[in-house]
């Protein structure tokens, strides 16, 4: 690829480039002498588990590395030990070195399903970090003031509120600001909400006279209830390693406002014809989205027979596979009670509306009547609320 090119495949979905002049010129000094460019990403895996949300940026290391470039990931059994306060309204529970070890050896194996394991580096930071004297921490903290620290949005909205901001906190961005000397970091790549982070490893980077690092940010991906950040704590999240045809389902099922953004950063489908498909029809449009991204991850017949079975889901002639199982005492319960003790709604005025709408359904047929009562013990029952939310009641 020409620069143009290369550039074109990089910067897509990239929200800020800094600074974007010596980004580009990295780019160029790469192809004219054949240098291989340095890309770190720093992870403390304080949870094992990969959604698509943590795609975004590892599916752009794995364009860095078509284009020939050596990825270090930068494993924070140090980092992780004291929590990222990045976007924390409160101090992180700190975690053991054992439940860090043990989080990043899942980590890495669905990791490497996205980035080719033989052009990265893994680097532990506690192999520096761990062997750092008081000294040398003290001379660390003077490169950053207070003031500096406070500008930080979560910093000063804690301090703000009068909520607590412990010292160890502050190391931080120091910590992991240093990798990137450790390193020799070349490129950082990050969510928005590592700026402060990645930028705190370039100036250090500059204090030691390295060449800096320029930073490359990516959006934050909003999860599927189209309204915030991807979480598992949230609920509205898409793993990269649960059921084809559950992925499909969720993927399908993103509101409409989300689906540009979605293929502009989880797919390499071009812009123009992605567009044109959200134009002409946004229910195709999300099953292209859903397909491209389950053959991702599933190969191209899982891809398949998932479409296959969300449209016999939606016929009612089969159950998703992660349809919850709820075990309720035998009797006859009004169907109201029932629907709130299923899960499936959270007051009996929504579950009044939705069977007034036509929306719930027992064991295939729709429900009329919000007084009828359903006897539960001599056999499944099966809820389903809208096109394909079911419950098993047993």
């Amino acid at each position: 690829m020409n620069f143009a090119q290369q550039m074109s495949v990089l910067t897509r979905g990239v929200q800020e480039i800094v600074p974007e002049p010596e980004f580009a010129k990295k780019i160029q000094k790469s192809i004219d002498t054949g240098t291989v460019l340095r890309i770190k990403l720093g992870v403390d895996p304080t949870a094992p588990d990969v959604h698509l949300g943590h795609t975004v940026v590892m599916r752009k290391l794995r364009q860095f590395q078509d284009m020939g470039h050596q990825v270090i990931l930068i494993v924070g059994d140090y980092t992780a030990m004291i929590g990222d306060p990045s976007g924390r309204n409160k101090t992180r529970p700190r975690l053991s070195h054992e439940q860090v070890m043990e989080n990043a050896k899942e980590y890495q194996e669905q990791f490497f399903k996205i980035v080719k394991k033989e052009q990265t580096e893994i680097r532990y930071n506690g192999e520096w970090l761990g062997k750092m004297s008081f000294d040398k921490i003290a001379e660390l903290m003077s490169c950053i003031t207070v003031a500096q620290m406070l500008e930080r949005k979560d910093f000063k909205s804690r301090y703000k509120n009068e909520q607590e901001i412990s010292m160890h906190e502050f190391l931080y961005p120091l910590m992991q600001g240093y990798d990137s000397i450790a390193i020799k970091s070349d490129i950082e790549l990050g969510g928005t909400d590592q700026k402060f982070n990645v930028l705190c490893g370039r100036d250090l980077q500059q204090r030691e006279e390295m060449e800096p690092q320029t930073g490359l940010f990516m959006p934050i991906l909003l999860g599927t209830d189209g309204e915030q950040k991807m979480s598992k704590s949230l609920g509205n999240y898409v793993g990269i390693s649960e059921p084809a045809d559950s992925m499909y389902h969720k993927i399908y099922n993103i509101p409409d406002a989300l689906v540009e953004s979605w293929f502009e950063l989880l797919t390499d489908i071009p812009k123009e014809e992605y567009e044109a498909l959200i134009k002409e029809n946004i229910l195709n449009a999300k099953k292209e989205l859903a397909s491209d991204i389950v053959k991702q991850y599933h190969g191209s017949d899982a891809a398949v027979a998932a479409a296959e079975k969300e449209k016999a889901i939606h016929s009612g002639n089969v159950l998703p596979s992660d349809t919850p199982t709820v075990k309720l005492e035998a009797g006859s319960y009004g169907i109201l009670d029932l629907l709130l003790a299923a899960g499936a709604f959270a007051s009996k005025g929504e579950a009044r509306r939705m069977i007034q709408n036509n929306g719930v359904k027992i064991n295939g047929s729709a429900i009329a009547d919000q007084n009828m009562n359903i006897a539960v013990g001599s056999g499944e029952i099966v809820v389903q609320t809208g096109k394909r939310k079911f419950y098993k009641i047993t």
